[in-house]
């Protein structure tokens, strides 16, 4: 018996060693951007509101707006939003789903056995017997196909992670590009509500002038346009503040409903002032999340190129069984075995199905990196339109400044000329009409200044921050799922640091 252990150790150690033979599949190196180092955005001169690029913060790039409302918002969410947490659990599986890989390590069936069987013949003897064994079944990793598997997983880890600092940063950016289109919503709104008022002042003198014969019907009716026209407009720009009231209830994750941190704001818009920002580094726009996200599912993909290559090699495992045996038919004999050795398979007749598999897989691997370099692509002209975007709003918002001015001057003129009988009653509606128009294009464009800025930020890659394992998920979800399944030490341990691949 002791000999037979011996023999046995020496083959388990013959086939660890083997083990570590060879490993198929090519070896994960991220693709090159060669333009990355001679591009350059085009700022068109100034950009404004934002900063030097060395004194820049993207980590909490709201701030820039000083506003406590979108603060307060955006905390809300990082904590409430579904998406945010679906992503952290998406962390969790793939934290699971990469002990399920490692567990390859190790020998793949670890199996106790036993049995007790009794019969009772209707002669006086009866027959029990009794099993019991261990089975034991270890596919070698002589090929590396496991260590592929395990590269996989882990990529895919790393991705998932990437993942939930992506969703962090397209969800600060939706915070406040909703909260601003809301409160530019609600300006709109005040903006019609008094060109309305004015315009009804207008129609009421009109109608007391025609009523008394001192004008015609021509400007009454003019007039009664005009404001019908304007009170027209309101109903549906409250359509929209309330659809963008209740997506930013949505992204807090709460019904259509009243929002507390919404009441009592007021005020204008901010305006940002153009600061000269100078050349993108390429490292910088690397660092986006969503460009580390498509490295890292290249790099998996890249891995299941060797576990498919692995397949047209033979399997090599070794097994064991250690039994025990006891029967008796009125009297008892019992055996014990003991056995081991190695066992190969090998598909030798697929019809090309590995191989073909092995294709998939490489084309798979070649459609990830496209993806990878067209995330680089996208995060290059989203850069440069949001650049563009800041420095001509803010042109834009200069000339409509004046053009406000001198709308509301024209209205003077045209108002005091009408008084004194030396123009028509047109003059007076052509330059409301102007104050109207022109109030509220210098208003839309300075809400699409500010969502430029947003988008520029976003762009950048900022507004993310490495999560602590415990703040993943709310508490309360974690404890529910403890409640449901052992998690081990999967829910506290601690989020390695995401490398650069």
């Amino acid at each position: 018996m002791i000999r037979r252990m011996r023999h046995c150790l020496a083959l388990v150690a013959v086939a660890s060693a083997l083990s570590a033979c060879t490993t198929l599949g090519p070896d994960y190196e991220e693709p090159t951007v060669e333009w990355l180092d001679t591009w350059q955005t085009n700022l068109y001169g100034q950009v404004g509101g934002v900063e030097q690029q060395a004194e820049l913060d993207l980590q909490f790039w709201w701030q820039v707006f000083d506003d406590p409302v979108l603060n307060g918002l955006i905390d809300v969410a990082r904590t409430e939003n579904p998406s945010l947490r679906i992503a952290g659990l998406r962390v969790l599986e793939s934290r699971a789903q990469l002990g399920i890989a490692d567990s390859s390590r190790y020998p793949q069936a670890q199996q106790a056995t036993g049995a007790v069987t009794y019969i009772d013949s209707n002669q006086s003897d009866s027959l029990t017997s009794y099993q019991a064994g261990f089975n034991l079944s270890w596919e070698l990793d002589f090929w590396g196909r496991f260590q592929r598997s395990i590269e996989s997983a882990d990529a895919s880890y790393f991705a998932s992670i990437y993942n939930h600092q992506d969703v962090q940063l397209l969800l600060n950016a939706h915070v406040a590009d909703l909260y601003f289109k809301y409160r530019t919503a609600l300006l709109r709104i005040e903006i019609a509500e008094n060109n309305a008022a004015l315009q009804k002042r207008s129609l009421e003198i009109t109608t007391r002038l025609f009523e008394s014969g001192e004008d015609s019907e021509l400007d009454l009716q003019q007039a009664k346009t005009q404001y019908l026209g304007t009170l027209s407009s309101i109903p549906g720009l409250q359509i929209t503040a309330t659809k963008l009231h209740n997506a930013i209830t949505a992204v807090l994750g709460r019904p259509p409903g009243e929002l507390p941190e919404l009441a009592g704001f007021s005020g204008p818009l901010p305006m940002m002032d153009p600061v000269e920002i100078h050349d993108i580094p390429g490292k910088l726009l690397m660092r986006r999340p969503d460009i580390r996200v498509a490295a890292w599912q290249a790099a998996a993909q890249s891995a299941q190129i060797g576990v498919a290559e692995a397949d047209l090699y033979p399997s090599i495992a070794l097994l064991g069984t250690i039994g025990w045996s006891d029967s008796s038919i009125s009297g008892s004999s019992s055996t014990s075995t003991l056995g081991v050795g190695p066992a190969v398979s090998w598909n030798l007749f697929d019809h090309g199905r590995i191989r073909n598999n092995v294709r998939v897989q490489d084309a798979r691997l070649q459609q990830a990196i496209e993806s990878y370099r067209n995330s680089v692509f996208q995060a290059a002209r989203e850069i440069d339109d949001a650049a563009i975007s800041i420095v001509k709003t803010q042109e834009n918002q200069e000339i409509l400044t004046e053009s406000v001015k001198a709308a509301k001057r024209s209205l003077e003129l045209a108002t005091a000329r009408y008084r004194q009988g030396y123009a028509g009653f047109q003059r007076v509606l052509d330059a409301q009409r102007a104050v109207a128009t022109q109030t509220e294009r210098q208003l839309i464009n300075q809400g699409s200044h500010i969502g430029a800025i947003i988008d520029f930020y976003k762009a950048l890659g900022g507004g993310w921050q490495l999560t602590p394992i415990d703040e993943l998920v709310p508490e309360e979800t974690r404890k529910s799922m403890e409640s449901r399944t052992n998690w081990g030490d999967l829910l506290s341990a601690p989020l390695p640091i995401t490398p650069e691949k």
